[in-house]
């Protein structure tokens, strides 16, 4: 289940994470959306 959450992102890590999110978009050719790029990233990360 998915839980609202508010952040704040220094403007370098946001523009990454959107670079990635149009990779990703490019990729697949659907819908990819910023909050699975950060979830995707998070878990990736924290495994």
């Amino acid at each position: 289940m998915s839980k609202r959450v508010t952040i704040m992102i220094n403007e370098d890590l946001d523009k990454k994470l959107r670079l990635r999110q149009a990779k990703l978009i490019s990729q697949e050719q659907t819908s990819y959306s910023y909050s699975r790029v950060i979830n995707d990233i998070l878990r990736k990360s924290l495994k």
